[in-house]
């Protein structure tokens, strides 16, 4: 099975310069955890709760920072060819729940460890895949 077959197509995204606050507004409303960073549909970034509650709540930084400041640029993607099991596979070994689909570097889609889990014939690579999403990092104990 591709990812292009369970891949959620129509994605929400922001621009480097919005605020942080936009950015958490845009979660809840579409209850995620991560928001692409995209210029004229080039993906530039990712934005997660994470990176809001790190580089800027406990930085001391107010709402307003721009998220273009606390993104992590340079994502780990897929492609629309790409095997729900590789896929599976990269978000293991990244440590990632969201897998952002591009072609071209334009942001197509995204994949989820949730559109992985849903599948029947997906569900024990999906288990593997959030053990080793859940595992600590080395270097961060």
């Amino acid at each position: 099975m591709k990812v292009q077959e369970i891949m959620s197509k129509n994605v929400a995204s922001l621009k480097s310069d919005e605020s942080v606050q936009r950015a958490a507004q845009m979660m809840k409303q579409y209850n995620v955890g991560s928001i692409p960073v995209c210029c004229d549909g080039k993906l530039e970034g990712i934005v997660t709760d994470r990176d809001i509650a790190l580089r800027t709540i406990a930085a001391g930084h107010d709402s307003q920072q721009k998220v273009g400041e606390i993104m992590s640029t340079n994502p780990t993607v897929g492609n629309l060819g790409m095997d729900v099991n590789d896929a599976a596979k990269v978000m293991s070994q990244k440590q990632i729940r969201r897998l952002p689909i591009t072609d071209n570097n334009n942001l197509i889609g995204i994949v989820a460890l949730g559109d992985i889990s849903v599948e029947p014939s997906q569900k024990e690579s999906a288990g593997e895949t959030l053990k080793n999403i859940s595992q600590p990092c080395e270097n961060q104990m």
